[in-house]
């Protein structure tokens, strides 16, 4: 039976994962083969916390929200998170999965307002919880939030999903020759500046030891695989 080397985890999904091959919005036919495979996950005692995006939604330095305030903007992207996370939730339930939403700007007819000792709560009862709308504050990214919330549920790893196997020193859909890194080190994805996730949320995982793990959602199986140990993707730590 697989074992699973992580015991809490936090998984980081872009909102453009929602969307499959849709040119925008939800594709529940994706969501819904996440939530199976998120169940797995659980299914192996792991505790699990999730950071969404809302890219597929609406991002606060697109080009539709250029004429816009960057405060508004920016706040209009932490909204649609919550959509997504409300989309994940329902398929989490659907599979059988207990889910709590947590928001970080307070919208109680829909989630809950996060709180720490509450996450860390349910996560214990085997709930996984999905940390909705960033940070609650603009001109921080879902990467920083991701790892923030990570660093507040005492996470052993971040997790975040990608189009790719892992980190590359150069643009694998632009450069065929791109090399992948199987370990690299906090300081050379900053100095490199790869992109894998912004300087801030980087910077936090380097600050708190929170080892960085950036694979292929699109490979089915890859979370579990991570969970349990196996050689998948690029580790960022150190």
């Amino acid at each position: 039976m697989e074992q699973a080397v992580y015991k809490k985890v936090l998984l980081k999904l872009s909102g453009e994962t929602f969307m499959g091959k849709l040119s925008g919005g939800i594709d529940p036919d994706v969501v819904d083969a996440l939530a199976y495979e998120i169940r797995d996950v659980v299914a192996l005692g792991v505790q699990l916390g999730i950071v969404i995006g809302g890219g597929n939604i609406f991002r606060g330095m697109s080009e539709s929200a250029k004429s816009m305030d960057r405060t508004t903007a920016d706040y209009m992207g932490m909204l649609a998170t919550v959509i997504n996370s409300l989309a994940l939730q329902s398929a989490l339930e659907h599979a059988g999965v207990t889910t709590r939403v947590q928001s970080a700007i307070e919208m109680r007819a829909v989630a809950e307002p996060f709180i720490q000792r509450r996450a860390m709560r349910h996560l214990e009862k085997g709930r996984v919880v999905i940390f909705a709308a960033g940070t609650g504050n603009p001109y921080f990214t879902t990467d920083t939030a991701a790892v923030l919330r990570a660093v507040e549920i005492k996470a052993e790893i971040i997790m975040k999903a990608t189009k790719v196997d892992g980190i590359y020193d150069s643009d694998p859909v632009k450069n065929t020759d791109a090399v992948m890194y199987e370990k690299i080190s906090y300081t050379d994805v900053l100095t490199k500046d790869l992109k894998v996730m912004d300087a801030t949320a980087i910077s936090l995982c380097r600050a708190n030891g929170l080892p960085l793990c950036v694979f292929n959602l699109q490979k089915p199986g890859n979370i579990k695989k991570v969970i349990c140990g196996q050689t998948v993707g690029t580790i960022v730590g150190g």
